[in-house]
């Protein structure tokens, strides 16, 4: 664990947080609270991510994406058991039917799959619905709770071929979505805080929270 990063970490995505709760209980009281943090995991990059669900701050959430991993089912266990014991959000990426099995609180839908968002949300109208935007079309597909867009500045993993947007853009992103927009790719404790003023309603990230908040 990286304690000066996960500080900041943070201490930013909490402003963010605030800031966009004075916008979101004005304009939708019914809107259910977020989390200012998300962990995202990745099957080669967090290869045992329920150890770094268990160290994050008390109210992150953590988006669990197994990409069809055999123990797909035990992970989301671990995951559903750390997650409850920070008081923390649990969801599944893309897989509806393992979300209910392990009880989490709703499920991220890749970009391709938005189209399903507002149909799962009819079905389940307590869970939270996610989705991952990085494009203009994906930001104004309806359905989502909220929208996860990347990558905001030069990423790894399956954004590494995706140009960054920048902060300029991003926040324009933010200003034309239709619900809360948290902000993913290559942010880390020397770039986090240019992200207050935005408008986006916390962070998202795998290899920074990882290590920030994972075990030594």
């Amino acid at each position: 664990m990286n304690r000066a990063d996960a500080e900041i970490l943070w201490e930013a995505a909490s402003v963010l947080a605030r800031d966009a709760a004075k916008v979101s209980r004005a304009r939708d009281r019914a809107r259910p609270s977020l989390p200012p943090l998300l962990f995202f995991t990745d099957p080669d990059r967090t290869p045992r991510p329920w150890e770094t669900a268990a160290r994050l701050p008390a109210g992150s959430g953590v988006v669990f994406r197994h990409f069809g991993r055999p123990d797909a089912r035990e992970t989301a266990l671990r995951l559903r058991e750390a997650t409850r014991s920070r008081d923390g959000l649990l969801l599944i990426g893309l897989d509806a039917e393992l979300a209910e099995s392990v009880g989490a609180d709703g499920v991220h839908l890749p970009e391709r799959a938005l189209d399903q968002a507002a149909g799962l949300a009819a079905l389940q109208p307590d869970w939270i619905i996610t989705g991952a935007a990085h494009s203009l079309a994906g930001l104004s597909t309806p359905g989502p709770g909220a929208l996860i867009v990347s990558p905001v500045f030069p990423a790894g993993g399956a954004s590494a071929d995706r140009p960054a947007l920048g902060l300029t853009t991003f926040t324009s992103w933010v200003e034309a979505a239709p619900c809360p927009v948290y902000a993913l790719g290559g942010i880390d404790g020397g770039n986090v805080h240019g992200l207050i003023g935005s408008g986006a309603c916390g962070i998202a990230g795998v290899s920074a929270i990882q290590t920030a908040f994972g075990p030594d």
